[in-house]
């Protein structure tokens, strides 16, 4: 948008000052040349009368001096065109000079119709009759040279588009304070905006630019405000209330686990289902407490901009070492691989805690062990332009578009893994933990069937 304003803004700027300019230059040239055929005019006018006198010395010796003084040639003929005066290289024999001659005689004063401009160098020949009333006694013919009078234009032209360039340029700078002014309240906004959206704490707009501007920013301040008072509510509802739980959870569970030698056999199965859901509760607890803390975290970082560094090929190479255990107790083939992309093996620096990237990848391994069991996992590492990449690609039976659409989405389960141990908060977890150092969690089909889960964060040099 700013760049749009502002080429309009310019747009105009120049098509106002190329409106002043060019009839200006227009005007420079044309009053220079009307001087330069008024002052040649007279010259005209006193040679003619002179002519008309009949003291042809006289005359020659004005012609001479004329010639000498200003460089220029000049005619004199009588009506029978016979020479009384030739200096400059100017001949009345010269096609030219004859057609101008005719003219004259003819009482037809002859003046060039063409306006000095700074490239013009080619001379101008100017003739006008001699005698009275209408009796022609002869004819004047002056070849003036526009060297002089094209190098003043040239001078004026300098002065007007050196203006112009200044004026152009004052506008742009004024068009460039202007749509700052207007417009760097907006940035601003917007930046605030897509923070506040992300679930991150947002900073306060700034009440600057246009009244109209400076109240919107007031309210969006009073609106996320709001907006952050009510998520910092649940986020805190959500975290004290499981943390509370966990005493009645832990003296239920005792108090379960007591119960069991003197249950009668017929008790066992529903024994054994209430353990199953203490198991599944204290499981809930335990991930709305986690989820509760990345969010609590992530809030914390969008207002801190608290940097960090960690090898994230090391990392993975670590976890997947970590979950090798418990992948051949699933029958899943884990493997680390290729080596970072053009990092000959070395360290990929990403912009996480080892601790941070170490839960996101718990969360994919956990997910790829238990959805895909006897397939294939493959834990990878690159570098994509400002990005460090930590792959997890599995072999199993991976989701389909729709279920794609909603995995990150907190509590949801496929239908067909509702068996399953989970809770469904687990890639929620690993999204606000990426996203607490500006990265994301991305989800893909993988070819011909299976899951790709990929962690995105800004490589160290790119953190903010």
């Amino acid at each position: 948008m700013r760049t749009r304003v502002l080429a309009v803004l310019l747009a105009f700027v120049v098509l106002a000052t190329a409106g002043f300019a060019l009839p200006l230059l227009t005007v420079t040239a044309t009053e220079r040349t009307q001087q330069l055929l008024l002052a040649r005019t007279a010259d005209l006018d006193r040679f003619a009368v002179l002519a008309d006198a009949g003291d042809r010395a006289a005359l020659r010796a004005e012609v001479t001096r004329y010639t000498e003084l200003y460089g220029e040639g000049i005619v004199v003929v009588t009506a029978q065109r016979v020479p009384l005066a030739e200096a400059g290289g100017l001949s009345a024999a010269d096609p030219v000079v004859a057609r101008l001659i005719d003219a004259a005689l003819r009482n037809q004063p002859v003046q060039p119709a063409g306006t000095v401009r700074p490239w013009s160098r080619t001379p101008v020949l100017l003739a006008r009759p001699a005698g009275t009333g209408t009796k022609v006694s002869g004819a004047v013919v002056l070849r003036a040279s526009v060297t002089a009078a094209a190098d003043d234009v040239q001078r004026s032209w300098f002065a007007v588009l050196a203006g112009a360039v200044l004026v152009t340029l004052a506008g742009a700078g004024l068009a460039l304070g202007a749509t700052r002014w207007v417009l760097g309240p907006l940035r601003r906004l917007d930046r605030a905006v897509g923070t506040l959206t992300a679930g991150l704490r947002p900073v306060h707009a700034d009440l600057a630019g246009p009244p109209e501007l400076r109240q919107l920013a007031a309210g969006f301040n009073r609106m996320s405000d709001t907006v952050t008072a009510a998520l910092d509510q649940q986020r805190r509802l959500v975290a004290d209330t499981s943390h509370q739980m966990r005493n009645p959870m832990t003296a239920l569970r005792l108090r379960v686990d007591a119960l069991e030698p003197s249950l009668p056999e017929s008790a066992s199965a529903t024994y054994a289902g209430a353990v199953g859901e203490l198991d599944r509760l204290e499981s809930l607890l335990d991930d709305l407490l986690t989820l509760a803390a990345a969010e609590h975290r992530a809030g914390e970082l969008a207002v801190s901009g608290e940097a960090a560094c960690c090898d994230a090929a090391a990392v993975a190479r670590a976890q997947t070492h970590l979950w090798q255990p418990l992948a051949e107790r699933a029958g899943v083939t884990l493997r680390f691989g290729p080596v970072p992309a053009g990092v000959d093996g070395g360290p990929l620096p990403a912009a996480a805690t080892e601790a941070e990237l170490a839960q996101v990848l718990d969360v994919l391994l956990d997910n790829a062990l238990k959805y895909a069991p006897g397939a294939e996992v493959a834990v990878s590492c690159d570098r994509e332009g400002r990005w460090a990449v930590v792959t997890v690609r599995d072999s199993g039976p991976g989701l389909t578009a729709d279920e794609l659409a909603q995995a990150q989405s907190r509590f949801w389960r496929a239908d067909r893994h509702r068996g399953l141990p989970g809770t469904g908060l687990g890639l929620a977890i690993a999204e606000r933990l990426a996203a607490g150092r500006g990265g994301r969690v991305e989800l893909r089909a993988a070819h011909p069937h299976g899951l790709v889960v990929r962690v995105l964060l800004p490589a160290a040099r790119e953190a903010r």
